[in-house]
């Protein structure tokens, strides 16, 4: 097992990985795959943020926005930042150069007049001219000195400051004041593409001036702000930062009194909107159906169309009356039990459902992508040729069109790593690799030396010709008779537990009548026929090979009533609940008791492969926590691809707690899925991602972000020559020969760019899903009412 080392000082900025750990992120594939030679559509998913004019916003009210937790620290410069901390200083303090709609850096006029390269040689000098109205919080002048304290905060050259970023900054050789103190001159001793990425946010000198203010300080607090909100309060008790309007911004006023960024866990955050604690939260896509249903039932009359007592037909409503109502008191009781019981539950439903009426969902694609990681350090994925091969295995529309269509989403496999259809520069690149091919896939194999003869055992002390066969056929009766005696035992055992009321010695029922849920957590493995988990009597499941297994897993699904319109489950009584399946499968995947295996396509393999009598395995590690099913539900369904090609998965699902830091970072993985944000800079944000692994003095390896532990020296170098190209197109020209490098190398494999969900008040505007964008904080509102009826704003 390998160890992540990054260097204090010469680190990176670590992008916020975004892993699937929600059901907002779910899966994708591969079917055919662009050539690569021509440039990918330039348009995007349009922003759903409801859009308004400031004069339609209502002056005043509070917004309660949810974060997955209370940032660790608001120094977004630090290693342990996250989302919430980028949310949050986003309101704060300045970025110079936020992202428009379609993933570009755009000069941000409420902080800039202009910014732009004024001299090449003999060095590149970025001049700054900012608004002469910007202020800190305490009104002092954002200017030069604050530049400065970041610049040597930042450089790595100074390693009491505990930053996780320094790309970029240390490129600059000297910050000056210009011709006045509105000007900041910027000279860099190497060229430095990516210039517009540097000093966003800007913090006050006083919180980088000192490594104190800097480590410690601004964790909990920032002393001095510069946006269109400043920090009112952080509460931990109550897991609640509160911002309030500013009344030093320059900029155009904020429209509301303040806003409330509250810690909710996902998986809580229907419960918080049927509560009314929140306003605004991404959710999941079964949040999302929940929403969509409420909307639907809004002036309904009759029987319910959805939820608890909506599949109950008049006949057998009748039956239940009249079982509550007949002359047998034990039937009459349990009948009238459970009519109870029903009752209070669609009332529970129909309560949520009223409460969740006041929202609408908003939808777009989020900026960033899933991919399929491929350790290449040891194992047999350090085989080049292993590794293309499972991507070669891989139908990445199959996915997509599983994530994506059920929400109306467009339904593409994204063709980069370093940019999302509709950025500057996109190219679909997985040409350099090749599309879904399963005879390509096992001749690399074959090739690679893995073949079915492989796996098979040497019988070492097996005697030669007909003695060795006689033995050979006395071993088969044996294994023959003691399968009959075990199948008699099993049939008896059979008989009696049916008496017993299908229960086993502890009073538990057993699976065919109703048997104990194993939970979906554990090891399980595709592609072996003893899985555990199987105790004997257990019912036999036969998976299905792709892409038999997709088809037949949507129409198991909803036969068992477990698809909504957003394809996603839903626990409902008289619905099959998720754990009730074999450990690790995907819901629907197994065909019905009875079954009969289906017949191998021609080309498949006839079993796994091996080598040296070794099986060709691979370990796919996946979170089992609450809400990362969708991710579960794509990692069994690559398995199921990679079966038919005769490789094994071994399947571990482990807390989402230790997913990433135990097993991702440290390497302890062959397969996993996890996500990385775009970005509009990708020779800075990215090479670490894909920079080659390198050798530590203590023996491990210094892997930076990538944690696939699969470069090059030339990823590398076209990296760094891009970062220093200012020729715009030919820095471009060069980030897509890298992109090319890193598909041919197949040690990450792109799935999708993910579906981003927003619930938000239905009366709010100018708030929801901005996908490439960025939140305009001032802006937010509730809308005027337009006439009378319509619903009051703000809420104080």
């Amino acid at each position: 097992m390998s160890h992540v080392g990054v260097p204090r000082g010469s680190a990176r900025k670590r992008r916020s990985l975004a892993l699937l750990t929600t059901g907002v992120l779910t899966l994708p594939v591969l079917a055919g795959c662009s050539s690569g030679t021509e440039e990918a559509p330039t348009s995007v998913v349009p922003q759903d943020v409801a859009p308004a004019a400031r004069t339609q916003v209502a002056d005043g009210g509070t917004v309660n926005w949810a974060i997955d937790a209370m940032p660790a620290t608001l120094n977004a410069f630090q290693a342990d930042a996250d989302s919430a901390t980028g949310r949050i200083t986003g309101a704060l303090l300045p970025t110079l150069f936020p992202l428009d709609a379609k993933g570009r850096p755009q000069l941000n006029p409420d902080y800039l007049e202009s910014a732009k390269v004024v001299e090449n040689e003999p060095r590149q000098v970025v001049l700054y001219r900012l608004n002469q109205q910007a202020v800190w919080s305490d009104g002092r002048e954002i200017g030069a000195p604050d530049f400065v304290a970041q610049w040597r905060a930042l450089s790595g050259k100074d390693s009491a400051f505990w930053t996780a970023r320094n790309a970029g900054y240390e490129r600059i050789e000297k910050i000056e004041r210009g011709a006045d103190d509105l000007e900041v001159k910027v000279t860099f001793a190497k060229p430095y593409a990516d210039w517009r990425s540097l000093f966003s946010p800007l913090y006050p000198k006083q919180v980088t001036g000192s490594p104190d203010a800097f480590n410690d300080g601004a964790r909990s607090t920032i002393k001095a702000t510069a946006g269109p909100f400043r920090l009112r309060d952080v509460d931990k008790e109550t897991g609640s930062v509160t911002l309030a309007r500013n009344p030093r911004w320059w900029g155009s006023p904020a429209k509301l009194d303040s806003l409330v960024f509250k810690a909710v866990k996902p998986q809580d955050r229907t419960e918080a909107l049927t509560e009314g604690r929140i306003d605004v939260a991404d959710i999941d896509p079964a949040a999302a159906h929940r929403i969509a249903q409420a909307a639907r039932g809004a002036g309904d009359s009759g029987p319910p169309a959805h939820g608890p007592g909506s599949g109950t037909t008049p006949a057998a409503a009748l039956r239940s009356w009249a079982l509550a109502h007949g002359s047998d008191e034990d039937a009459a009781a349990e009948a009238q039990a459970a009519r109870d019981e029903q009752a209070r539950a669609a009332e529970a439903y129909a309560t949520e459902q009223n409460d969740l009426r006041g929202y609408v969902v908003r939808k777009s694609l989020e900026p960033a992508y899933t991919q399929l990681a491929l350790n290449g350090e040891t194992g047999p994925l350090a085989d080049d040729r292993v590794r293309r091969a499972v991507a070669r295995a891989l139908d990445r529309q199959q996915l997509v069109d599983t994530v994506l269509k059920p929400l109306g989403l467009p339904a593409t496999p994204l063709g980069s790593h370093l940019a999302l259809a509709g950025q500057p520069g996109y190219k679909d690149s997985s040409g350099a690799l090749g599309g879904q091919d399963t005879k390509e896939a096992q001749a690399l194999l074959a090739d690679a030396g893995w073949t079915q003869e492989g796996a098979l055992r040497k019988t070492d002390g097996t005697k030669a010709g007909s003695e060795g066969e006689k033995q050979t056929d006395k071993k088969a009766e044996s294994d023959k008779k003691a399968a009959e005696d075990k199948k008699a035992t099993e049939d008896k055992k059979a008989t009696e537990d049916k008496k017993d009321g299908g229960k086993t010695d502890d009073g538990k029922k057993d699976d065919a009548a109703g048997r104990e849920p194993a939970k979906d957590d554990g090891l399980y493995i595709v592609g072996d026929d003893s899985k555990p988990g199987e105790a004997e009597g257990a019912v036999t499941r036969v998976i299905a090979p792709a892409p038999a297994a997709a088809v037949q897993s949507a129409a198991l699904l909803r036969q068992a009533g477990r698809l909504g319109e957003t394809g996603t489950s839903e626990d409902a009584p008289g619905r099959i609940a998720a754990q009730d399946r074999q450990p690790g499968g995907a819901a629907g995947a197994y065909a019905p008791v009875g079954t009969a295996a289906p017949a191998q396509a021609p080309d498949a393999p006839r079993g796994p492969l091996g080598k040296n009598g070794k099986p060709l395995s691979l370990r796919f590690v996946l979170p089992s926590g609450p809400g990362s099913e969708s991710l579960r539900s794509v990692g069994d369904k690559i398995a199921a691809m990679l079966d038919t090609i005769g490789i094994r998965t071994e399947i571990t699902k482990v807390s989402d707690e230790s997913y990433f830091q135990d097993h991702v970072a440290s390497g302890d993985y062959d397969l996993a899925l996890y996500s990385w944000p775009a970005t509009a800079f990708p020779a800075t944000d990215d090479r670490p991602i894909f920079a080659k692994p390198v050798p530590a003095t203590d023996g491990s390896l210094l892997v930076e972000q990538n944690y696939t532990r699969v470069g090059s020296d030339h990823i590398d170098q076209l990296f760094d020559q891009a970062a220093g190209e200012l020729d715009e197109s030919a820095a471009t020209k060069l980030m897509k020969q890298a992109d090319a490098r890193i598909w041919a190398a197949a040690g990450s494999i792109p799935l999708y760019q993910r579906p981003q969900l927003v619930a938000t008040d239905k009366k709010l505007v100018n708030v929801g899903a901005f996908g490439f964008g960025v939140p305009h904080y001032q802006d937010i509102g509730f809308k005027k009412p337009q006439a009378a009826g319509a619903p009051a704003a703000p809420r104080k």
